[in-house]
């Protein structure tokens, strides 16, 4: 389980890793964005400086910015001690890193606003 805390804006944010293809480790800090259905959206750079593979296909997506173009590749991510290989979204727009509900099928969230209580395990 890793704890996570509530930023200004009342965010879930969380400590993670990225993991690049030489096997680097990256600390984030990554938001939970209930109403992202993915597992992670980053920006494009981010993803082409771990050397992730990317794959061919690329789909048009309606984000709080507008609408973007998304690649995607497959990344490594270190969360609660584990390592994941999971579909990722990169965009040129993207500037936070976004952790989607497909989490939430593995992982337990909890929070509690009121008692600064956040939790994903």
């Amino acid at each position: 389980m890793i704890d996570g805390e509530f930023n200004r804006k009342g965010e879930l944010v969380f400590d993670m890793g990225l993991i690049a293809a030489d096997r680097t480790h990256c600390p984030v800090r990554a938001i939970l964005d209930t109403g992202f259905n993915e597992w992670l959206l980053i920006n494009n750079k981010d993803a082409e400086n771990l050397e992730w593979l990317r794959q061919i296909d690329t789909r048009k997506a309606r984000t709080a910015g507008g609408t973007v173009i998304l690649n995607r590749y497959e990344g490594i991510v270190l969360l609660d001690e584990e390592e994941w290989i999971v579909p990722v979204l990169g965009g040129d727009e993207i500037k936070d890193i976004l952790l989607g509900v497909r989490w939430l099928q593995y992982k337990r969230l909890v929070a509690d606003f009121a008692a600064g209580v956040l939790t994903l395990g």
